[in-house]
């Protein structure tokens, strides 16, 4: 165990899930930066946090990145995602699984023995990631609002989706750059 890792990756999930974040923004950008940190910032960390974690999961990179897109994406589809906006059980079932196939992409990924394959799980996330950020903060109008009861709020999914952009996107691209670069070193070295 790696306690300045692990502890970092515990302290983000506490505060994403105690702080009343929608007091402090609008609705999707809270809901936007709730799901990056679990995917992108305390997934890795926990990961990185519990090194045997990754020897017990035993999920190739690209199947683990596979089911991370089927779930990003389908709670992004506006019913899944109303039902994480206005149902409970919805939202936990929402937080749950982000981070379950968040923690799956980085166990499959940081994997020693194929930095290379992580390398593509990391790129392809990040490209599926800047895709529907980019979706979200181009979007004409706002997806979400007559699935979630609310009114229409363009500005606030035009955030999140940047925020989408602004933290899954490079730290997607710079994990999987730097582990296409020791996949490099070490082919070199031997």
């Amino acid at each position: 165990m790696r306690l300045p890792l692990l502890i970092p990756g515990l302290g983000l999930l506490a505060l994403i899930w105690l702080v009343p974040l929608e007091g402090l923004m609008p609705v999707f950008p809270a809901h936007m930066l709730r799901h990056m940190t679990l995917v992108a910032l305390a997934a890795p960390l926990i990961v990185l946090g519990l090194p045997d974690l990754m020897r017990r999961v035993p999920v190739p990179s690209l199947i683990a990145a596979a089911a991370e897109f089927a779930v990003v994406w389908a709670w992004h589809l506006p019913a899944a995602h109303g039902l994480g906006r206005t149902v409970a059980m919805g939202f936990v079932a929402e937080q749950a699984s982000f981070l379950v196939v968040g923690l799956l992409v980085w166990a499959g990924c940081l994997r020693a023995d194929q930095p290379l394959a992580g390398a593509g799980g990391l790129l392809l996330t990040s490209m599926h990631m800047t895709l529907l950020g980019a979706i979200l903060t181009l979007a004409p109008r706002d997806l979400y609002a007559d699935w979630c009861g609310s009114a229409p709020d363009l500005s606030g999914q035009q955030i999140g989706g940047m925020l989408m952009l602004a933290i899954g996107t490079p730290v997607y691209l710079i994990a999987g750059l730097v582990l296409t670069g020791l996949s490099l070193r070490d082919r070199r070295v031997t």
